[in-house]
């Protein structure tokens, strides 16, 4: 789990899933530092150390491959291709990890890409970004954004089709994917479907729900204030849509789009009004709200059912665009 709330008096108050309320007393029981009180190097091994606790077991593939993806300058990102079988030509979702563009990796959301390739009968890339503070925006968006142009251009080498591409990733990972698709469009980049779990969406995050859920329930307004001022110091760099999507220019051809949102999240409004900001201007939206969890709940598939039911649920989305109705998975 990425955070540790402060008490559990304030979720409390909230109708929560006795499931989700007993994580909550557990992460308050265990008493370990908030991670905005850590060094990043110490919030990473933190994070890590979390990351599989409250997962699934983890699903065995057909294929889990380790790659390298150029960055503009050169660096070779990491990344991982995971197969859910062998078949040539399968569609492929490249997916951002979570982290508040700070924390997480391959590592902390293999199971995650695991529960979706084998879920969806799709491949799955994740890549390991550059983050914050050593790498400040755009880096990581720059990262996303080459890291799909070259799985378009090279993923026929590995088996797969990239008329069939889709971009996906949660939290941060979520608002990157989302801008990635605003960028695919911009660029003429053919996309099948941005799938955004509780993405961050605004560029001041100023909603209701911010003020609302701040304290007490997983992620909190001294986490996410951490977090952004590591990633993007300048709030005049705050309103790039490169970092708040719903600021994006209206694009053609935008990628259809699947979002699973939290209700007690302090990004819900937000991931509501992204949603709404697509359907105005268009676009194919499948919106689903999460009741009584929170944030990061997509990693606690152990201990809460309503994460299993986002994991089918993302899935069945990249199986409906991602491989035609008439095709047999």
């Amino acid at each position: 789990m990425s955070t540790s709330p402060s008490t559990s008096s304030i979720s409390s108050a909230y109708r929560l899933t006795p499931a989700m309320q007993s994580v909550i007393d557990r992460m308050v029981k265990a008493k370990r530092p908030a991670l905005h009180t850590l060094s990043p190097r110490q919030a990473r091994a933190a994070y890590a150390a979390g990351a599989d606790v409250l997962e699934i077991a983890r699903p065995e593939l057909a294929e889990v491959r380790e790659l390298t993806i150029p960055a503009r300058d050169g660096v070779a990102l990491p990344a991982r291709l995971y197969r859910p079988s062998l078949e040539p030509g399968q569609p492929v979702l490249l997916y951002l990890h979570g982290g508040g563009f700070m924390i997480g990796s391959i590592a902390t959301h293999d199971i995650l890409c695991r529960s979706l390739a084998q879920r969806s009968a799709c491949a799955v890339v994740s890549l390991d970004y550059r983050l914050a503070p050593e790498h400040r925006f755009p880096t990581a968006f720059n990262d996303g954004w080459d890291a799909l142009r070259w799985l378009h251009g090279h993923g026929a080498g590995l088996g797969l089709d990239t008329a069939r591409l889709g971009v996906g990733g949660d939290s941060a990972g979520g608002t990157l994917a989302a801008a990635l698709a605003v960028q695919a469009a911009l660029e003429g980049l053919p996309l099948a479907l941005q799938l955004l779990f509780y993405p961050g969406t605004t560029a001041h995050q100023d909603t209701v729900s911010h003020q609302r859920f701040a304290h007490g329930l997983v992620l909190e307004a001294s986490h996410i204030q951490w977090f952004f001022d590591q990633y993007v110091p300048s709030r005049q760099e705050r309103e790039d849509w490169r970092f708040a999507p719903l600021l994006a220019p209206d694009t053609e051809h935008l990628a259809p789009a699947w979002l699973g949102l939290a209700e007690f999240d302090p990004l819900v409004d937000e991931g509501i009004a992204y949603a709404d900001k697509l359907r105005l201007a268009g676009h194919a939206v499948d919106l689903e709200i999460y009741r009584g969890v929170t944030h990061e709940f997509i990693k606690m598939g152990r201990a809460i059912p309503e994460a299993l039911q986002a994991h089918q649920q993302a899935a069945d989305a990249m199986r409906a665009a991602l491989r035609p109705s008439t095709e047999s998975p």
